[in-house]
């Protein structure tokens, strides 16, 4: 499977999502700001939580964001979907090198992936790759008919965050 989807800001920016394999995805998008800044919109959680969740999902909110970014740090975020019940996502950082790369788990199950993120510096631009490794090609399925399906329109919402720092 691979699909295109075009960001608000055309071609260049373009948000790729492919399937490889029976249990990885691979989501890449160019974004014009610098690795460092778009490294600190993945790691400070200030910043995440302005873009993370998507805004075409009425009622979702994250009310609660804790990212200790650094290797060996965990993180714990909690949605609500309007009522008193939230559901949480949580992990460990297995390796951090900021505004390089950022590796982690997602221990909600044991269907949880390994999520790498790098941030690869193209001259003031940067190339991000999203990339997880799911442990069942049932678990890759799943992702793709549920928070896989979000990514563009995160990355996109990343992109206008990045677009209104102006950095």
């Amino acid at each position: 499977m691979t699909e295109q989807v075009d960001g608000a800001g055309g071609a260049q920016n373009r948000t790729s999502v492919e399937r490889r394999g029976d249990r990885e995805l691979v989501v890449t998008r160019t974004f014009d700001a610098p690795a460092s800044t778009v490294y600190r919109a993945w790691s400070q959680p200030e910043l995440f939580q302005r873009w993370w969740v998507p805004k075409s999902v009425p009622g979702i909110s994250l009310v609660s964001c804790d990212m200790d970014v650094r290797t060996g740090g965990k993180y714990r975020l909690e949605f609500s979907a309007g009522g008193s019940d939230t559901m949480a996502f949580y992990g460990r950082y297995l390796e951090v090198v900021p505004n390089e790369r950022i590796v982690w788990t997602n221990d909600e199950g044991e269907e949880g992936a390994v999520t790498t993120v790098t941030f690869e510096d193209q001259g003031g631009r940067t190339l991000l790759t999203f990339h997880e490794v799911y442990p069942s090609k049932e678990a890759l399925e799943e992702a793709l008919q549920g928070s896989a399906v979000a990514l563009p329109e995160q990355l996109e919402q990343l992109d206008e965050l990045l677009s209104s720092t102006g950095e």
